[in-house]
């Protein structure tokens, strides 16, 4: 996802300027995608972090990082995120979250 403006931090205002609160998120990942550390261009054993790909009305498919290993939703039901954050870094948007929770 690319940005429109740029901050500094990962804060809640900026997952709303892109996210709206008023549209469903719909869950379509297949599978958790667990993250890894890299030192010299090679993969360490370290874990930073879990992925899953959300999308909703308006907005091209996007990746949510999580620091605990989220439970995964069924493919296309409709979420919610807990405490859904965003940071600007380079005309590019990444979003983190706590948690996930099945809706429909």
């Amino acid at each position: 996802m690319k940005t429109r403006n740029s901050q500094n931090a990962y804060n809640e205002e900026t997952a709303r300027h892109y996210i709206s609160d008023d549209k469903p998120i719909i869950s379509v990942s297949s599978e958790v995608e667990t993250q890894y550390n890299w030192i010299d261009g090679k993969r360490t054993d370290e874990v930073t972090g879990y992925k899953l790909f959300f999308t909703q009305d308006g907005v091209n498919p996007f990746a949510v990082k999580f620091e605990k290993k989220p439970s995964l939703p069924p493919f296309l039901s409709e979420i919610k995120l807990d405490k859904l954050e965003a940071i600007e870094i380079r005309s590019n948007v990444y979003f983190r979250s706590e948690g996930v929770r099945v809706v429909k």
